[in-house]
């Protein structure tokens, strides 16, 4: 039985999306009233009024310099542990996603139902709304490039993903990777032996802005993919 939870949220300069995405995160731990949940914000380096938007959205802020996203989930990760470490590590379940993200109100409530029917970690999909950055031929493109029809998916995401301390603490953590962080984690969790459920029933809202926060990330996909878009469709 999952007795803690904990959600951990890199963010580097953040102060505009940040608050929307603790708002959503808050109301997903509401669906959660006799768990208590660890809400930790990772402030990377920040030069904005990121750490103030974090305290005041309820978050405990843990404040590092590495400039790598790898780092961070591993820092709030560890903070997280600290907090919880008079538990049964198969007992906390831990949660991230990213700062320019929004889960859904039953994000929680669903990691810790597949939690309880046996699954050491959950990776889930991710949808864009708003392409107001890129070109109106991006998102068909995209939607045949993902390709997430009902069951199980080939994707991982940083901005959705959970998996039991005790999981994570057999896969060796999150490396301090700048990118494919998620990736080398869920290999690692593979590598360990732990269930893995990759299902489309849990999705989060990302942005689709071009300003990348990490190398080779979600942003990169997208910048990538708009070459393919002929001229004329902007």
């Amino acid at each position: 039985m999952i007795e803690a939870v904990g959600v951990v949220i890199p963010a580097h300069n953040e102060e505009d999306l940040l608050p929307s995405c603790l708002a959503a995160v808050r109301m997903a731990a509401r669906m959660l009233p006799q768990t208590a949940v660890h809400v930790v914000v990772v402030a990377d380096a920040c030069t904005d009024r990121t750490v103030p938007r974090a305290r005041q959205g309820g978050a405990v802020v843990v404040d590092v310099q590495a400039r790598c996203v790898g780092a961070a989930r591993r820092a709030g990760m560890s903070e997280v542990l600290s907090r919880t470490r008079h538990l049964d590590p198969g007992s906390v379940w831990l949660a991230t996603t990213d700062a320019d993200s929004l889960v859904p109100p039953e994000w929680l409530a669903l990691h810790l139902r597949y939690a309880a029917a046996g699954w050491d970690a959950v990776a889930g999909t991710v949808a864009v709304t708003d392409w107001a950055e890129h070109p109106r031929g991006l998102p068909p493109l995209f939607q045949q490039h993902y390709r997430t029809g009902p069951g199980v998916h080939p994707h991982v995401h940083g901005a959705n993903l959970g998996f039991s301390a005790s999981a994570y603490l057999a896969a060796g953590g999150f490396r301090p990777r700048r990118t494919a962080e998620d990736h080398a984690l869920v290999d690692a969790l593979a590598a360990a032996g732990r269930r893995i459920l990759r299902t489309t029933e849990v999705s989060v809202l990302t942005s689709a802005r071009r300003q990348a926060r990490a190398p080779r990330g979600f942003s990169h996909l997208l910048s990538s993919l708009a070459v393919a878009v002929q001229p004329g469709t902007t």
